[in-house]
C-alpha cells in the first residue's frame, strides 16, 4: 500500500514518513517546501512539490500515483499568525484540505489520517486540573483551531458520501527529535524558541505570567515527535481495513508542563542558566491545555513512551547539530 503524506518534508512529517518507511509501506511526499526540506526525504522516496491551494497540480498526484490512503499533515500552525491574517489560514488549511478529499474521492481513495490540533478545544471550562478527552465540548479561541475544527467536519462529512475511513489526530504539543538530522529547525514552538535564544545568549520569553496556573505561565502537555510519528502508524492500521467511520484522538501524554518547567528542563541540558523576560500574552493563547489519552490506547494501542527531559535533550541534541 502506498501512503501520501502531505507536508512530509516537514519537522513532523519527515518523522511520519521514517516510520512509515519502518512499517513496510510505500510512501509519497506531497509538499510546497515552504517549511519543509528536501534533505529530509529519505532516498527513493518521490516527492511531488505541489500546493494544496492548486487543485488542479493535486488531482495530477493522484493521476500519478496509486495512491491507497493519505496521511495529511501540510497546514499553517501558527496561532499568532492566524489570529493576524485568519483568511490566509482559512485558504491554506480549509480550501486546501477540500482540494485534497476531492482529489481522493476522485481517484477511490477512502482512508485518511488528519492532523488537527488540541486548538479545537479552546479553553474548555473543565477545571483547573481535569483532562480534556475526546468528548470535551470544541470551541476554537483562535482562527488556526477554527481551521482544524472545520477541517475535522469536513473530513468526518466524507464517511457519509463517500464511505470514507477517518482517523483525527488532534496534537499536543510537540518537541524533540527522532535523530539529530529531523529537527525543528523552526523558531515558531517553545523548545526550539528557548534554545535559539539561549545559544545567542538572550534571554528566553514568556508571553503571560498571570495566568489561572501554580507558577501564573501557561501549561501544556508536550509529545515527543517520535511518539507522535509511532500514533500515526497506530492509526493507518486502525483505518486500513475499515469503511464509513469517523474517529478523534488525543495524540499526548497526559501530563502538563508550565512554560517555566520547559525552559528549567532545557537550561538543565544545555548548562545555559538566563533569567527568562516576562512579555504580556499573545492573542489567543488558553491557559492550560492537557490530554487524556485512554482513547488512544485503548483504540489504537499506543501510548507515549518518552519524558519532557528526553524532549529537551533530543531538541538539543538536533538543534546542535543543525
Amino acid at each position: 500500500m502506498t501512503w501520501l503524506v502531505t507536508g512530509g518534508a516537514g519537522y513532523i512529517g519527515a518523522h511520519v514518513v521514517e516510520q512509515l518507511l519502518a512499517s513496510q509501506r510505500s510512501v509519497v511526499v506531497l509538499d510546497d517546501l515552504t517549511t519543509g526540506m528536501v534533505s529530509r526525504i529519505p532516498e527513493g522516496v518521490t516527492l511531488e512539490q505541489v500546493t494544496l491551494t492548486d487543485a488542479q497540480l493535486v488531482e495530477h498526484v493522484f493521476k500519478a500515483h496509486e495512491i491507497t490512503g493519505v496521511i495529511h499533515l501540510a497546514a499553517k500552525k501558527q496561532v499568532a499568525e492566524s489570529v493576524a491574517h485568519p483568511e490566509y489560514y482559512w485558504q491554506e488549511n480549509v480550501v486546501g484540505l477540500q482540494n485534497l478529499l476531492d482529489a481522493m474521492s476522485n481517484h477511490g481513495v477512502t482512508k485518511i489520517v488528519y492532523s488537527s490540533s488540541a486548538a479545537v478545544y479552546g479553553q474548555p471550562d473543565i477545571g483547573q486540573d481535569a483532562l480534556i478527552d475526546e468528548t470535551t465540548h470544541c470551541e476554537p479561541i483562535n482562527p488556526y483551531g477554527a481551521t482544524k475544527l472545520v477541517g475535522e467536519w469536513l473530513a468526518r462529512s466524507r464517511t457519509v458520501s463517500d464511505d470514507f475511513s477517518v482517523a483525527a489526530l488532534r496534537y499536543f504539543n510537540v518537541a524533540g527529535a527522532g535523530r539529530p538530522e529531523l529537527g525543528d529547525q523552526f523558531e515558531f514552538n517553545l523548545v526550539p524558541i528557548a534554545l535559539s535564544a539561549l545559544t545567542q545568549g538572550k534571554n528566553p520569553i514568556i508571553f503571560g505570567d498571570d495566568y489561572p496556573t501554580p507558577d501564573g505561565t501557561c501549561i501544556r502537555d508536550y509529545i515527543h515527535v517520535h511518539d507522535l510519528a509511532q500514533a500515526h502508524v497506530s492509526a493507518v492500521e486502525f483505518i486500513e481495513n475499515k469503511n464509513g467511520i469517523f474517529e478523534s484522538f488525543n495524540i499526548g501524554t497526559g501530563v502538563g508542563s508550565s512554560v517555566r518547567e520547559v525552559l528549567k528542563a532545557i537550561a538543565h541540558v544545555t548548562d545555559i542558566h538566563l533569567e527568562p523576560t516576562v512579555a504580556p500574552r499573545r492573542a489567543g493563547d488558553p491557559a492550560q491545555l492537557v490530554a487524556s489519552v485512554a482513547k488512544a490506547r485503548d483504540m489504537l494501542s499506543w501510548t507515549s513512551t518518552r519524558t519532557l527531559d528526553d524532549i529537551a535533550a533530543s531538541a538539543w541534541e538536533a538543534w546542535s547539530h543543525h
